[in-house]
């Protein structure tokens, strides 16, 4: 009996053994491991505009508005909200039971803190409170904004996508003044930051917020639901793009953000890894210069730089493969209704000549111009030696300084003249969100010291920005447009260098459910 009895138990446990083996993985910790196109060293969103705080910005704040995948505006944070027939006063109410990752509510307090600082750097911000006469909290859940004079962009300036977003945080955070980074990163999104564990060069690790409240909408681009399906998120720094392909091969990771255009062939030849691309616009790569300092505070110098460079050699340079760019004269993208190619020659060929005739007219004396070059981002590290080649040969002297893209990103930013901590030129890229039209388009601004890194003080420009602003008649925008983009290549407050577009790749067979979005959202992915 009592051997009965033991095997009785023996078999029971060997049961229930089986059943703990089958449930624990459902209720293990899932966590997503991703390879972005670069480290994250900066956690302000709203301090800077480099693309892995606006990533960061998004994994752990929400929005009032959102733009969705049909380039419509939906309310976010926003519950419910109206607009008088006047078109001067919005009223906005939060919707219900918005938390802090603190677990204090998010109140109009918040919003109205968060908004100010947001405005004090970016341009579409800016322009906004040109046009606000009073920003207020009306109580603990509504805000109201009323206008001096109609302004038909409000709310796109409230739902912009891109950098910078604006982005809500606490009171006392949003209180930080504009041109210092924030100490606080408690946020209001999906995610949680988990700082302790943040190493810079290793890895960023964030945590589902268990108390974030999602839209009951389907999730679409940055609008609808922002549910979250796993519980842990890490940012693995690899710097090397074949070891992280690699990875990504051996399924040590599961998503790799940017994926160079000639190792592209290794991932497609694996059936367990998807390959896309999911910004179908794309990019275009930007040149910019420094007008506070010489030579490039003079235009006959700046021009002389555009007929330097040309498109073609920097897209055959970087990217190379034809079926992922395009040569473009239209500053705010081919395609689109406000393409056009009116002054674009500069930019679309090399005419040293030209450019060594301006130089001599301008009186360039020789001094080495520093170009800073970001090596690590693969989509970027073949720039700025195609425009020393270019430069070199217009007839300037070069001087380009190496460095990651995070260290680039807080070196543009400093005012100084150049040299070990200032520059001269240096070459970026944008996402089509960020460029499509002259207002949300931060290279246009020619604002002086509240322009965006490179600082341009044209007076021309904010006139015909202003005027694209107030004008209701897309087909009078238009031509507003034609002539923003030839000012701004006669003035020269940057060049355009064509469009690309990039390549994300994740593993098919240890991930689902990958949102179709023109940035690397995180929300809705299941493993």
């Amino acid at each position: 009996m009592l051997k009965k009895i033991a095997t009785l138990a023996i078999t029971t446990l060997t049961f229930l053994a089986s059943l703990f083996l089958v449930v624990m993985p459902a209720s293990a910790e899932s966590t997503l491991r991703v390879v972005m196109h670069s480290d994250l060293k900066i956690v302000d969103p709203i301090w800077t505009t480099a693309y892995m705080s606006r990533n960061y910005g998004y994994m752990v704040y929400d929005t009032l508005f959102a733009l969705d995948s049909n380039l419509h505006i939906k309310p976010q944070m926003v519950g419910d909200y109206s607009v008088s027939e006047d078109k001067l006063t919005y009223i906005m109410s939060l919707r219900d039971g918005l938390k802090f990752h603190d677990g204090a509510p998010v109140t109009a307090a918040d919003v109205v803190a968060s908004i100010n600082r947001w405005a004090k750097k970016d341009g579409m911000g800016q322009m906004l409170m040109e046009y606000t006469k009073s920003l207020t909290a009306v109580d603990g859940n509504t805000v109201q904004l009323v206008l001096n004079k109609p302004f038909g962009l409000v709310l796109d300036a409230l739902a912009k996508p891109s950098s910078n977003v604006p982005f809500i945080m606490p009171e006392r955070v949003a209180n930080t003044p504009a041109d210092e980074q924030i100490k606080d990163y408690t946020g209001s999104g999906p995610f949680i930051f988990k700082e302790d564990e943040w190493k810079p060069g290793d890895r960023t690790v964030f945590v589902k917020n268990p108390n974030y409240k999602a839209r009951s909408e389907p999730s679409s681009w940055m609008a609808g639901s922002k549910a979250v399906n796993v519980d842990r998120v890490e940012w693995i720094s690899i710097k090397d793009h074949q070891t992280a392909v690699n990875a990504l091969i051996a399924g040590e990771i599961d998503y790799m953000e940017s994926v160079p255009h000639d190792l592209l062939p290794l991932l497609e030849a694996d059936p367990n890894v998807h390959t896309g691309v999911l910004n179908p616009l794309g990019n275009q790569y930007m040149y910019r210069m420094n007008h506070l300092h010489p030579p490039f505070d003079d235009v006959r110098v700046r021009r002389a730089a555009m007929w330097s460079v040309n498109q073609k050699d920097f897209l055959q340079g970087v990217i190379g493969n034809p079926d992922y760019y395009k040569e473009c004269p239209a500053m705010f993208f081919c395609d689109t209704p406000l393409a056009t190619d009116k002054g674009a020659d500069i930019m679309m060929r090399s005419d040293y000549a030209k450019s060594k005739s301006l130089l001599k007219e301008a009186g360039y004396d020789g001094t080495p111009i520093v170009l800073m070059h970001s090596t690590d981002l693969n989509v970027l590290a073949n720039l700025a030696p195609v425009a020393k080649q270019n430069l070199e040969r217009g007839g300037f002297k070069v001087d380009m300084h190496s460095m990651d893209w995070q260290t680039l990103v807080s070196r543009r930013s400093k005012k100084d003249a150049p040299g070990k901590v200032g520059w001269n030129i240096f070459m970026t890229s944008w996402q089509s969100l960020d460029i499509l039209n002259p207002i949300s388009a931060a290279g246009y601004r020619s604002n002086c010291d509240k322009a965006w890194f490179g600082w341009p003080c044209d007076t021309t420009m904010e006139v015909l920005r202003k005027a694209f602003a107030e004008e209701p008649d897309p087909v009078q925008q238009k031509a507003i447009a034609v002539a923003i983009q030839e000012r701004a290549m006669d003035y020269g407050t940057h060049g355009h260098g064509g469009q690309w577009l990039g390549v994300t790749a994740w593993r098919k067979d240890q991930i689902s459910n990958v949102p179709d979005a023109p940035l690397p959202v995180q929300w809705g992915i299941s493993k």
